[in-house]
């Protein structure tokens, strides 16, 4: 019973925060909301972004390859 009940417990856990759940606790009552994520870092075509960088590098790598 008592695997169970900590199996219980690291599922639940995980479950949490693999998904946008949040728990908001009042005197009264406890609500379970679900968050809408919005992720942006930056502008995928900026040069400084990680989008931006790969393709510089590799545009690099290419005419470094064809003209040397």
């Amino acid at each position: 019973m008592k695997k169970l009940t900590i199996l219980g417990v690291l599922l639940g856990g995980a479950l949490m925060t693999a998904t946008p759940f949040s728990l908001q606790l009042s005197q009264e009552k406890v609500v379970l909301s679900v968050d809408s994520a919005d992720a942006r870092v930056g502008r995928p075509l900026t040069p400084g972004s990680v989008a931006g960088v790969n393709r510089r590098v590799h545009r690099r790598a290419y005419r470094r390859a064809y003209y040397y």
